[in-house]
């Protein structure tokens, strides 16, 4: 049938399963809008800035497992998208962004409102593309989504002049084909069959978990398999959730903050077997001394991983069901009882101590996660100290249900990203976000958009008047020569989100936090803000810069 090239884009994005986009509109894109006025199977979200347009699609592609879809206008609404792009790209989050372009007879003529957003966001894109053709609009449309979620997914941008929208377009509507899976070549299976022999013969050996875990919808898998070889599981900063912090062989968080115990078993190991994780200097530290005296297995998704960041590993690419299906095969009945015993005394002498007597950061994460405990919540955070905190003391049991930036560390990313995550779930789940006041005042004006559409999120605002990990690292590395770090002027952030109308309270002791949370919970129907007054302080621990990944920072 012939349509226009607006409503064929519709079309496109229905037959895709879109329900949701964010975006901000501008005259390039109003052709688009205008077929969007009478469309009832797509939602379409007005934000308050592209960035957190693009921000917001990518919570909803992180809580829902589908592409998340943001649109803007040419020109500066189209770089406003940069930032959030870059961090879909760094955490392999599936977006797709169509941006609205000036008419095909003016490209290269400096025209109001023209960039050449192709070549700005190339570096950050799995591919992005510029429709001159009305006939080249459907397939390429169709194209994007399937290359934001084949292999590793990742943003794909679609930039599109304003006459191609208005232009007549011959859409058919797609046939969709079951695509058969094929059988592992021979040489695959011999590296499997290395792969368990390293493993059968291993000592010591950890699993690290990362987001490709996640995004491969894997957790059933990596569970069957750690507990089949009885291994010590954990997780990477975008691994949170994959499998639950309660199971008995997971460790916790492991990095530059993770916990000690997790980080002291990889150091001790003599095999690591990474499944979903891209080995980033978070993660490693000092890589050469982060793989000595170690053999490493590596399984993953996108074979250009293999060997980039640690070399000499056993690879795997490809799919992870399939390859922990097919290492899951072999029986294996050992105990590692001297491993376990090493690991459960690093356990036990590494404990959190949670009796103090003010508020901090650790103390209400940890009440946050008694209080939603079997209850279904999910967990967003914005970039800093926060982000830790929460990473080392929220018990995140699901996959899905933990939103934060952590190959870009974009400030300003977690409300946004809890306000898409929340269109995700609907009433199914609420979203908490945990944010500081250095990123609240980059994005806060989201509280409007969530605002109006009532969504529940309970947000948490660290108030420590500083940017609490440049603070950190300026004492660490710069002798506490703090410049740029200190906020003090001070901003009334409940008052600030009073004129949304958005109910906020401000606590400074322990007795107030709970209250304001168990009130914040009761509330089910209604967006809460919470700002916590608390000492500025650090996150511990903290490993030294050039150092083995067990070895830390002390803090007077």
């Amino acid at each position: 049938m012939i349509i226009s090239g607006a409503k064929a884009i519709i079309e496109c994005l229905r037959e895709q399963g879109v329900d949701t986009i964010f975006g901000f509109p501008g005259g390039t894109l109003l052709k688009l809008y205008d077929e969007l006025l009478d469309e009832k199977e797509i939602r379409q979200i007005l934000v308050t800035h592209e960035q957190n347009a693009a921000h917001a699609a990518d919570g909803y592609a992180r809580a829902s497992g589908k592409v998340g879809v943001c649109m803007a206008t040419s020109g500066p609404g189209a770089t406003n998208l940069v930032t959030g792009i870059a961090t879909a790209f760094m955490d392999s989050i599936p977006v797709v962004a169509i941006t609205g372009q000036v008419e095909t007879q003016l490209l290269g003529k400096d025209a109001f409102q023209e960039t050449d957003i192709l070549d700005i966001t190339m570096p950050i894109t799995k591919h992005n593309f510029k429709v001159k053709d009305a006939r080249q609009l459907v397939g390429t449309i169709r194209q994007a989504f399937e290359i934001a979620m084949s292999g590793r997914r990742g943003p794909v941008l679609v930039d599109i002049p304003r006459d191609i929208f208005s232009a007549d377009v011959d859409y058919k509507p797609k046939v969709f084909e079951e695509k058969s899976v094929g059988k592992p070549d021979p040489d695959f299976l011999i590296c499997a069959a290395e792969a368990v022999e390293e493993i059968l013969n291993a000592e010591r050996p950890v699993a690290i978990i990362g987001g490709g875990a996640v995004s491969a919808g894997a957790s059933k898998e990596i569970i069957n398999f750690i507990e089949r070889y009885n291994l010590p599981a954990v997780n990477t900063l975008m691994g949170i959730g994959a499998i639950p912090r309660s199971h008995p062989q997971h460790l916790g968080f492991a990095g530059l903050h993770g916990n000690k115990a997790a980080n002291h078993a990889i150091a001790a190991a003599d095999l690591v077997i990474a499944i979903g994780s891209r080995f980033g200097d978070r993660q490693t530290g000092n890589v050469s001394k982060y793989t000595q005296a170690k053999k490493f297995i590596h399984i993953d998704i996108d074979p250009a991983e293999i060997d980039k960041n640690i070399a000499g590993s056993l690879g795997l690419a490809g799919d992870m069901k399939v390859i922990l299906k097919l290492l899951t095969r072999h029986d294996y009945n050992q105990d590692r009882a001297d491993w376990w015993k090493q690991i459960e005394s690093w356990q036990e002498n590494f404990e959190y101590d949670y009796q103090v007597n003010r508020l901090t950061v650790p103390w209400a994460m940890h009440q946050i996660a008694k209080k939603t405990a079997g209850k279904n919540f999910a967990y967003a955070t914005d970039v800093g100290q926060h982000q830790m905190w929460a990473a080392l003391h929220l018990k995140v049991e699901e996959p899905r249900t933990w939103f934060t930036s952590g190959g870009l560390g974009t400030m300003g990313f977690g409300l946004p990203a809890a306000m898409g995550a929340q269109m995700a779930y609907g009433k199914n789940r609420r979203v908490i976000c945990v944010t500081g006041d250095g990123g609240i005042k980059m994005t806060g004006n989201e509280y409007y958009t969530i605002a109006r559409l009532k969504l529940p999120i309970i947000s948490l605002i660290v108030n420590n008047t500083s940017l609490g990990m440049i603070r950190q690292l300026q004492k660490v590395m710069y002798k506490e020569r703090y410049i740029a770090c200190e906020f003090d002027y001070q901003m009334d952030y409940v008052k600030y989100a009073e004129s949304f109308g958005i109910k906020a309270v401000a606590v400074s002791t322990q007795e107030e936090f709970a209250n304001s949370l168990q009130k914040a919970l009761e509330d089910t129907d209604n967006p809460r803000v919470i700002v916590l007054n608390v000492w500025r302080s650090f996150v511990e621990p903290m490993t030294k810069g050039g150092a083995r990944i067990n070895e830390f920072v002390e803090f007077k």
